[in-house]
């Protein structure tokens, strides 16, 4: 069953991905926008290629002949992907589900509009007049995001009508070929969940425990699993992320967000690929950590159940300088404290607020979580990156 899988984009989680799907047995191609990339340090290939340039995704194509495309990032001419589809290459999870998740708009109108689960009210916006426009129909505080970013870029909240213009430029930074931006309701919430979700080719889907995490600057510093959810939250959750997950289609994982109320559920986002707050899983939380169930899912193996088996939490390490070649200390400090563990990225470029590694802590099944979280963030604080 030797599949040719390849990987668009080259990062943390596709480097994880990468060594799951070769401990069965198959063969990687990453492809990322430049060499040494984390996952072009484990794959059995690799290219460097602009994924946003249709014409070097199709000449790529042609080249490698692929079973499986796998896209890792959003920046990628996603609209391309039905054609490989239709050729006969499985794309994972879909190409629908890669151009839905692209796109903030569609993503959003198919789950508020088509299937009629609750989100934020939402409004979008074209320029800035119609920003203000939105943000006055919203309210304040409001969210504002560009349609197409991940990891938080150009996200900002509206607190009083004179950061308007201010979130405007700053969704420029990441408004890609939209040009529009995402005017969303402030909810209130108690917490925010990311719900890992198992869709198979032939088996039933499945959910991992919830997941909580804590931003910053739009992007995740922390997660832990698992979250305090009550059991009617939970089933309403999984409800809702089959009925998005089904009608995107397709086989895999996905991280699906939530914002929780003290008594309702919002959905928020989705990713259709490992997710960064799924990282704690790394900490052999479960039987499959998430980059495991990924491969099984996409390679069409079974996967009967997934147990949880410990608590863990985990915690960013970021570099905040500027440079190449980045040097790592700290790391005999770190691997002193109990129950815990690290991963070092191989990222080769370091820049302010860069994901460069991730640490790890765990415990028993009813330990304190909140202890747990202490310990990573102990042992992320031991490593410096310059």
């Amino acid at each position: 069953m030797l599949k040719k899988i390849l990987l668009l984009g080259s990062g943390e989680l596709g480097k994880e991905f990468t060594i799951s799907c070769q401990r069965l047995g198959q063969h990687v191609i990453a492809v990322d926008s430049y060499i040494n990339a984390p996952a072009m340090q484990v794959a059995d290939e690799f290219e460097v290629i602009n994924m946003l340039d249709g014409q070097e995704l199709d000449k790529l194509i042609a080249k490698h002949r692929p079973d499986i495309i796998v896209p890792e990032i959003e920046a990628i001419r996603t609209e391309r992907l039905y054609d490989y589809e239709a050729s006969g290459i499985q794309v994972v999870p879909s190409a629908k589900a890669a151009n839905f998740t692209m796109n903030r708009k569609s993503i959003r109108d198919l789950a508020a509009k088509e299937l009629k689960v609750k989100t934020p009210k939402y409004l979008y916006a074209s320029s800035l007049d119609e920003l203000i426009i939105s943000v006055n129909k919203i309210g304040v505080p409001c969210v504002i995001k560009p349609l197409m970013s991940s990891s938080g870029k150009g996200q900002s909240v509206i607190k009083t009508k004179t950061d308007i213009e201010t979130a405007w430029k700053a969704a420029g930074k990441g408004r890609g070929d939209s040009g529009k931006v995402i005017v969303e309701e402030f909810v209130a919430f108690e917490s925010e969940i990311t719900l890992l979700t198992v869709t198979q080719m032939n088996g039933e889907t499945l959910f991992c425990q919830p997941i909580g995490h804590r931003q910053e600057r739009g992007d995740y510093m922390e997660s832990w699993q698992p979250a305090l959810v009550s059991q009617a939250q939970l089933e309403e959750a999984q409800s809702i992320a089959k009925k998005v997950t089904a009608a995107l289609g397709g086989e895999g994982i996905w991280g699906v967000e939530f914002f929780l109320t003290k008594n309702e559920v919002y959905f928020s986002e989705l990713s259709p690929r490992p997710h960064d707050t799924g990282m704690v899983t790394l900490a052999n939380t479960q039987n499959f950590n998430q980059f495991e169930l990924h491969a099984r899912a996409v390679l069409g193996l079974d996967i009967p159940q997934i147990d949880f088996q410990k608590s863990g939490a985990s915690a960013v390490i970021l570099t905040e300088s500027i440079g190449t070649t980045p040097k790592y200390s700290g790391l005999e400090e770190a691997a002193k404290v109990q129950n815990s563990d690290f991963r070092i990225f191989g990222k080769p470029i370091t820049r302010p607020y860069r994901r460069m590694g991730v640490a790890l802590a765990y415990g028993s099944l009813d330990a304190d979580i909140d202890e747990i979280r202490k310990t990573a963030r102990e042992v992320a604080s031991k490593i410096k990156v310059k």
